[in-house]
C-alpha cells in the first residue's frame, strides 16, 4: 500500500502490534475493566494474527473492517465521536479507515467529489517526510520540519475552512529490508545539509528499501479564523510588493473570516481636503457608500450617527437590519441608500491615521442580523494590518500625484526617458568605481521637428481694453468717495486729488499710453490707498465709505481685477480646453509611433514634435512615420478649432484664435540643455528653425499689411516645394472628410531676419455647432450664429 505522491522509501502495512502491546500491559493493571477491555482485545488478536502482522492492501483492510472498528474504540470514542475530528490512516495518504462522526459529517458536506489533501506539499516533501519518520522511530534522531499541517475543506456553503492536522505515531514501528541502507552520523550530517537535495535522500534511502508497520492517529482542529489572517497578510504584503490593491480576491478571506458566503467588501477614500468620500484607492471594489457615485460630501453620504461614530468615535457601525431601521427613520439617507443596493445588515470600519479618518471598509450582506455588534469584533484582528496597507497605498497615490505634477512642470517626457536612464546608470557606476564623472549632455540626432500652435489674437489688446476697464471702474469708485469726503471736511487738498483723478479718467478713455498704467497704479498705491486706510480710523461716516469701496477691491493688491479677472479666466479655459484635446490625442499619436512631444500654455498653446530613428531606440523609422504625424497634427488642429468655437460662447471676453503650422523638411539635431532643464534644436543651422518659429506668427503677407495667421483658417509655412505638395494632399483629404473648406491659397511671406523664401498655404476650418451635428459652417457663418 503506497502514497499517492509517487515514490516513497516506505512500503506501507496496516498493523496493529503496537496497539496489542499496549493492551498486554494493561493484563497488569488494578483496573478490572482495563483488564477486561485488555483480554477481549487479545482475543481478537490471537484469532486474528493478520490484525498483528500486517494488511497490505486495502481490501484486506475492508475483509476486517469490523474488527478493526473493535479495536479502535478506545481511540476513537463514542461519547467525542460528534465533537472530535480524529482519523486513522496511513502517513500521508489520503486513505482512512476509521474517523469520527464529526469528521465524517465535514467530508459529507465537501460534495462527494472532494479530494481530501494535505496544502502545499510536493512530492519531493513527502519523500522527504517519509525518510524524516525512518530517522526519528528507528535512529531515534527527530526532524523538526517546523510546518503545520493543513487540510482545506469547503463547508455546504462552499466556503473553504482550514484545518489543522497533529499526527500522533504511537502506534508505529519502521523496519529494515534487504535493499535498505545502514545511515551512519555522517550521512545524517550530510541530510541535514541537504533538505532540498532529494537525490540524495533517494540514495540513502531508496524508495520501498523501509517497511511502516502500523497506523497514525491525527487530530484536526479548525483554524479557519487564523489561517483567513495569515493570507490576509500575505495577500496584502504581496499587493504592496507587486504593486497592486485591495481587489475582490479579498472577499474569500473575509467570508472565510466570518463564515458568511454573501458577505461582499466595499471601499471608500476620505479626501480630508474636500471632506468628502471618493473612489481612487482601490477601483477594483465598489463603495456602496458611494452607491455609483465618483465622490460625495461625507455628511451627505452618511447619517449623523453614523458620521459620529466613524469620524469621532473611529468605531464600528453596525446595520443589523436596514429595513427595519428604514422604516423606523425613513429619512436616514444611508439606510435608504444600502437598501436600495439589497444591502440588509453590513459593518463600516473607519481606518485611521494619526488619529485623521482616511477610508473606510465596508462589509454587507444581503441577510438581515448576518453582520452585528457581536462579529463585528472579528474585524479587531484584521483592521491593524488592513491600515497600515491602505496608509502605504495612500502614501503611493501621493507620490504618484506629485510625479505627475512634477511631469506637467520638468519631467522628462516618456519616449526619450530610456537615454536619460541609461546615462544616469553609466554616471551611478563611474561613481561607484571612484572615477571622476559628471551627466554628459543628452543629444538625438536626425529627428524631423513639427511645431503647431493656436494663438489667442489680439490677446495684448485685450489685456490692455480689461485693464483700462478695471481702472476706470476703480477711478469712478474713487471719485465718488473723494467727492463724499470733501463734502464732509471741504478741505482743499480733496478737491486737488478729484481734478487728478479725473485727468486720469480723461487719459484713459481717450488716450491709453503703455505707462498709462504705470502712472495709475503708482497714484493709487502711494495716495489713493494710504489715505483710505488713514480715513478709516478717523470717522465712522467715511469708514462706512471706505468699507464699500473696499468691498470692489482684491484684499491683498488693493485694485480692481474684475475685467481682468474675466480675461484670464477666458485665456485659462481656452488653453486648458486646447491642452487637454493635445494630451488625449497624443496617446494615439504614440501608440502609432513612439516620438517626444512638449506643449507649452501661453496666450494659446505651442507644441513641438520631433520624430527619428535616434528617440525611438529599437523601432525602424521611415518617413511614412513623419508623413502620418504631420496629418495627425493637421487634424488635431481641426479639432482644436472646432472646440475652441464651442467653447466660445461660454467666455467671459469673446477672444479669436489663429492656427499655425510650421513644416520643416531636414532634420535637425535635439539637445537637452542641463542648464535650462530642457530640450532645444542644436547648431548653427538648426537654429534658423528656431527664428521662423518664433517670428512666422506675425509675419505679413509680402506686399500687404495683413498678418499670414487669420481667425478661422489654418495656415501652413514651408519653404520646399515637396512640403506644398505633401499638405496639399492632406488638405484635399480633409475637404474630403468635411474638415476643411475648399479654398486653400497659397501665399508669399515677408522676409524675416536672416530667412527668406517662407510661403503659406491658408484654408479655412469648416466648423459643426454640435457632436453629432450634419451641417458644416464656415468661420463667418459661425460668428454671425455666435452674434444673433
Amino acid at each position: 500500500m503506497n502514497t499517492n505522491k509517487g515514490d516513497f522509501p516506505l512500503d506501507i502495512v496496516v498493523s496493529f502490534n503496537k496497539l496489542f502491546g499496549l493492551y498486554r500491559a494493561h493484563l497488569k493493571s488494578d483496573n478490572p475493566v482495563l483488564v477486561s477491555r485488555a483480554e477481549a482485545m487479545l482475543t481478537i488478536a490471537e484469532k486474528y494474527p493478520i490484525l498483528s502482522e500486517g494488511l497490505k492492501t486495502r481490501k484486506d483492510i475492508d475483509q476486517y473492517r469490523e474488527q478493526i472498528d473493535i479495536i479502535l474504540e478506545d481511540v476513537f470514542s463514542s461519547v467525542l465521536s460528534s465533537n472530535e475530528i480524529k482519523i486513522a490512516s496511513l502517513p500521508y495518504n489520503e486513505y482512512i479507515f476509521k474517523a469520527s462522526a464529526r469528521y465524517n459529517k465535514i467530508i459529507a458536506a465537501a460534495g462527494k467529489d472532494f479530494q481530501l489533501e494535505l496544502n502545499n506539499f510536493s512530492e519531493d516533501e513527502y519523500f522527504v517526510l517519509g525518510c524524516s519518520i525512518i530517522l526519528g522511530i528507528y535512529y531515534g534522531k527527530i526532524i523538526d520540519f517546523k510546518r503545520p499541517f493543513y487540510y482545506s475543506i469547503p463547508d455546504e456553503n462552499g466556503i473553504n475552512k482550514s484545518y489543522r492536522v497533529l499526527y500522533n505515531a504511537d502506534f508505529v514501528e519502521v523496519e529494515k529490508t534487504s535493499k535498505a541502507i545502514d545511515i551512519t552520523e555522517e550521512d545524517i550530517d550530510e541530510l541535514l545539509e541537504n533538505f532540498d537535495n532529494v537525490a540524495l535522500w533517494k540514495e540513502k534511502f531508496p524508495p520501498g528499501s523501509w517497511i511502516f508497520k502500523g497506523f497514525v492517529i491525527a487530530n484536526m482542529f479548525d483554524v479557519t479564523m487564523d489561517v483567513s489572517l495569515s493570507d490576509f497578510k500575505a495577500n496584502l504584503l504581496r499587493r504592496e510588493v507587486h504593486g497592486g490593491t485591495l481587489n475582490k480576491e479579498f472577499e474569500r478571506i473575509f467570508r472565510a473570516i466570518f463564515n458568511l458566503p454573501e458577505l461582499r467588501i466595499g471601499f471608500s477614500d476620505f479626501n480630508s481636503e474636500d471632506e468628502t468620500f471618493e473612489r481612487m484607492l482601490y477601483k477594483d471594489i465598489d463603495s456602496f457608500i458611494l452607491k455609483g457615485q465618483r465622490s460625495q460630501h461625507t455628511k451627505d453620504a452618511l447619517c449623523d450617527a453614523s458620521y459620529y461614530t466613524l469620524f469621532k468615535q473611529h468605531d464600528f457601525y453596525c446595520i443589523t437590519d436596514t429595513e427595519r431601521y428604514h422604516k423606523l427613520y425613513p429619512k436616514n439617507i444611508l439606510y435608504k441608500k444600502l437598501l436600495d443596493q439589497g444591502v440588509r445588515s453590513a459593518i463600516l470600519a473607519s481606518i485611521v491615521e494619526n488619529e485623521e479618518v482616511v477610508g473606510v471598509l465596508e462589509l454587507v450582506s444581503p441577510n438581515a442580523n448576518e453582520l452585528n455588534t457581536i462579529n463585528a469584533n472579528k474585524l479587531k484582528d484584521v483592521m491593524p494590518y488592513l491600515e497600515d496597507s491602505v496608509i502605504r497605498s495612500k502614501e503611493r497615490l501621493d507620490n504618484d500625484l506629485e510625479l505627475i505634477i512634477q511631469e506637467e512642470c520638468t519631467a522628462i517626457h516618456s519616449s526619450v526617458h530610456w537615454k536619460f536612464r541609461k546615462e544616469a546608470k553609466r554616471y551611478l557606476n563611474s561613481i561607484a568605481n571612484n572615477n571622476p564623472s559628471f551627466f554628459r549632455e543628452i543629444v538625438f540626432d536626425d529627428v524631423y521637428p513639427l511645431y503647431g500652435q493656436i494663438d489667442i489674437k489680439g490677446s495684448s489688446e485685450a489685456r490692455n481694453v480689461a485693464t483700462v476697464k478695471d481702472l476706470i471702474l476703480q477711478l469712478e469708485h474713487i471719485q465718488t468717495i473723494v467727492k463724499s469726503i470733501f463734502q464732509v471736511e471741504g478741505f482743499p487738498i480733496y478737491e486737488q486729488l478729484e481734478f487728478r483723478v479725473e485727468k486720469y479718467l480723461k487719459e484713459l478713455n481717450e488716450d491709453f499710453q503703455v505707462d498709462s498704467e504705470r502712472q495709475v497704479l503708482k497714484f493709487l498705491n502711494t495716495e489713493i490707498i494710504p489715505l483710505f486706510k488713514h480715513l478709516s480710523k478717523k470717522s465712522e461716516t467715511l469708514k462706512g465709505l471706505i468699507d464699500e469701496y473696499n468691498e470692489k477691491v482684491d484684499n491683498q493688491s488693493g485694485f480692481i481685477y474684475q475685467h481682468r479677472k474675466d480675461y484670464d479666466e477666458s485665456v485659462m479655459l481656452i488653453n486648458k480646453r486646447m491642452a487637454s484635446i493635445l494630451d488625449r490625442k497624443q496617446v494615439d499619436a504614440q501608440a502609432m509611433y513612439p516620438h517626444y512631444f512638449e506643449r507649452f500654455k501661453t496666450d494659446g498653446v505651442e507644441h513641438n514634435l520631433y520624430i527619428g530613428e535616434s528617440i525611438t531606440k529599437k523601432k525602424s523609422f521611415h518617413k511614412i512615420y513623419l508623413y502620418n504625424l504631420r496629418l495627425w497634427q493637421l487634424q488635431a488642429m481641426c479639432e482644436m478649432e472646432n472646440s475652441y468655437y464651442k467653447l466660445k460662447e461660454r467666455l467671459a471676453i469673446p477672444l479669436d484664435v489663429a492656427s499655425m503650422i510650421l513644416a520643416f523638411n531636414s532634420p535637425l539635431s535635439l539637445r537637452f540643455r542641463m542648464d535650462e532643464k530642457r530640450f532645444d534644436v542644436d547648431g548653427t543651422y538648426n537654429a534658423r528653425y528656431e527664428v521662423v518659429k518664433k517670428r512666422v506668427d506675425k509675419a505679413n503677407i509680402k506686399g500687404t499689411d495683413e498678418r499670414v495667421t487669420q481667425a478661422g483658417k489654418i495656415s501652413i509655412i514651408y519653404s520646399q516645394k515637396e512640403d506644398e505638395k505633401e499638405y496639399l494632399k492632406y488638405i484635399s483629404f480633409l475637404q474630403s472628410k468635411k474638415q476643411l473648406l475648399d479654398d486653400e491659397e497659397i501665399v508669399e511671406l515677408e522676409d524675416l531676419q536672416g530667412v527668406t523664401g517662407l510661403k503659406a498655404i491658408r484654408v479655412s476650418v469648416l466648423y459643426t455647432r454640435g457632436k453629432d451635428a450634419k451641417e458644416y459652417y464656415t468661420y463667418e457663418d459661425l460668428i454671425a450664429q455666435l452674434e444673433a
